[in-house]
């Protein structure tokens, strides 16, 4: 766990919090993603005083956060957002899945409460969170928690709202999960609604671990589903595995004006961690649209700032306690 001083962390508190009511949104990010890598109790109390904003797009990046650091002392807040029917769902909904992530048995009655929620995103979100959580204590997960050690490099350091399919969980894929076959067979779970929704995602995050183009394009075609919940975690995956064979078909969501906000935002903070040039543009012309939705427009603008992040020297992204350039900020 890191450790910084009083004053740096009350530096964060006021970034993040926006005390001075001049805070740009993309550096309100860098403060929240620079107290995530703290995973300390203060940090979770920081980061829990945010959902006072008026931003569905950072109050759902608290949620996802809060969710990564797996504290159980995040429950509580995270119960409240799921419970709070007049916060916005994309909100709710991340609020669940970071219940999920944290994976306590505790968070299941609540979360099989809201299975009959009004909004679709959430009622899915709370399906896939009960069965991460009922994974992580099945015989399977405990193995693969207990094959893991403080020297395992794994693909990715995110908590998933659902492990890849079984044989890429961990390490490099075998030849055979990498052929054709293989990733034809994955796509066909990716794309079978008559399976459960969190065993297509462990089909999901198996061709992320893949990785390879034909992989990415075994992803893009979940793009078709009528699911916004799953399209967006898509466009999460591709932000995750920044491969430019992804560009074509995050453009082709982000200027889908008949797309779903939440679709839209992710495809968006997705372009900008891939970080070509063929990009920036698109990104800087959403942000400036007033036809387009705020957490859209938002959206770009971290975005842009992601992008900026990527072609620099700057070592990481998450430098909250830094001095970044100022630029136009999205508001209401």
């Amino acid at each position: 766990m890191a450790t910084i001083s009083e004053s740096d962390l009350k530096a964060l508190e006021d970034s993040l919090l926006n005390k001075s009511g001049d805070v740009l949104l993309h550096n309100r990010f860098r403060a929240l993603f620079t107290l995530k890598s703290l995973k300390s109790e203060d940090a979770v109390l920081v980061i829990s005083a945010g959902f006072q904003d008026s931003s569905a797009l950072l109050k759902h990046e608290l949620a996802y956060c809060l969710g990564q650091m797996k504290k159980t002392s995040a429950l509580p807040v995270l119960e409240r957002v799921l419970r709070n029917t007049a916060e916005d769902p994309m909100v709710r909904h991340e609020a669940a899945e970071a219940m999920g992530a944290i994976s306590s048995s505790a968070s299941l009655p609540i979360l099989q409460e809201y299975l009959t929620d009004s909004n679709r995103s959430v009622r899915e979100t709370c399906e896939i969170a009960i069965a991460k959580i009922e994974w992580d204590n099945s015989d399977e997960g405990k193995r693969h928690t207990d094959s893991l050690s403080d020297s395992t490099i794994p693909l990715y350091t995110s908590v998933d709202p659902a492990p890849p399919s079984s044989g890429l969980l961990a390490g490099t894929p075998k030849p055979e999960d990498v052929s054709e076959a293989g990733i034809v067979a994955l796509k066909g779970k990716l794309l079978d609604t008559s399976l459960s929704l969190f065993e297509r995602y462990r089909a999901m995050f198996a061709l992320r671990n893949i990785g390879t183009p034909a992989a990415v394009d075994a992803l893009a075609a979940g793009f078709s589903d009528e699911s916004a919940l799953f399209k967006h975690e898509i466009a999460f995956v591709f932000g995750q595995l920044l491969s430019s064979h992804s560009v074509p078909a995050l453009l082709k969501v982000l200027e889908n004006t008949q797309e779903s906000e939440m679709v839209r935002h992710e495809a968006a903070e997705a372009l900008g961690g891939i970080g070509t040039p063929e990009v920036l543009p698109h990104l800087k012309e959403w942000m400036a649209r007033e036809d387009a939705p705020l957490v859209v427009r938002q959206s770009c603008e971290v975005a842009i700032d992601m992008w900026e992040h990527e072609n620099s020297d700057e070592f990481q992204y998450a430098n909250g306690l830094g001095v970044a350039t100022p630029v136009v900020s999205i508001t209401a």
